[in-house]
């Protein structure tokens, strides 16, 4: 087993060697996961845009089932925006919460078209005011769409960021904040999605595997669940 990371309260830690602790966290899981990519199946912008509001309690597994279908029947924001609630109801059904996904869906397709002449914005100030986009939606979009940097505050990245001491918060965009002062910037999107599958992978959120995990030696956090 490896040790513990010698650490009694980690909200102590001076910022200098968080961020230094910070750096050899995100150095093994870069070791562990070179090859992460976003888990989205798309081909465009708008697709990964798509595909993200759909996300939201629902998993990528199913949304990637569920979007070659959708996109066949409404293949561009202009055909989405004129969709009937219903036709795009039953073909988001599976995703769960579909009702309130597909109302967002059409209204954000209107809002690309009205306000963007259909392009889906490469700045965050201009997609989190689209409905059904929030910051998480946003940085998965500007960060793998458009390839700017942006932290993904999924379940994922918020749980193990508190499990490793990097941030005490439970809000989102301040979870976001304490780890845009900790990483690199060209470490925000491919870091957030090493994270989520060690997540995935490792770190679960009922059963995390603490004593194979090779983050432990970091992790304040080490069997204190």
């Amino acid at each position: 087993m490896t040790a513990r990371y010698p650490l009694e309260n980690p909200m102590r830690e001076s910022q200098p060697k968080r961020k230094k602790r910070a750096g050899k966290i995100m150095a093994e899981l870069t070791r562990l996961y070179p090859d992460a990519k976003c888990a989205l199946a798309y081909e465009s912008p708008w697709q990964l845009l798509v595909a993200t509001i759909l996300s939201a309690q629902c998993t990528d597994a199913r949304v990637n089932m569920v979007v070659p279908a959708l996109f066949k029947r409404f293949p561009t924001v202009e055909a989405m925006a004129k969709a009937s609630q219903t036709d795009v109801e039953k073909l988001v059904q599976s995703t769960g919460f579909f009702r309130n996904k597909a109302k967002n869906l059409i209204a954000c397709a209107k809002a690309l078209v009205d306000q963007h002449q259909g392009e889906v914005p490469n700045r965050l100030e201009a997609l989190v005011p689209l409905p059904g986009v929030g910051r998480k939606t946003a940085n998965v979009v500007l960060g793998n769409a458009f390839g700017i940097p942006g932290i993904t505050v999924d379940t994922h990245v918020g749980r193990l960021s508190r499990r490793l001491g990097l941030t005490k918060h439970e809000d989102p965009v301040k979870v976001e904040q304490d780890l845009m002062e900790l990483w690199p910037a060209e470490s925000w999107t491919i870091g957030c999605l090493r994270v989520i599958d060690h997540g995935r992978a490792v770190c679960d959120a009922r059963k995390p595997k603490c004593e194979s995990c090779s983050l432990s030696s970091m992790c304040p956090k080490m069997g204190i669940h």
